[in-house]
């Protein structure tokens, strides 16, 4: 088997590839997504803390 023969997957080589790229997608979306959640919870809670430091 060669390389062109594995990439062209038998005739289905556009939705294994579709497949591959639609799950690496939400894989990174699963990774990236609580890394900007967490950092803008962090945020959020030094604006605050800083806002209750002036307050008082």
């Amino acid at each position: 088997m060669s390389l062109t023969e594995f990439l062209h997957m038998g005739g289905y080589a556009f939705y294994v590839w579709t497949s591959y790229a639609i799950a690496f997608v939400v894989l990174v979306v699963m990774v990236v997504a609580p890394i900007l959640h967490r950092r803008r919870l962090l945020a959020d809670f030094a604006r605050k803390a800083r806002r209750t430091r002036r307050e008082s």
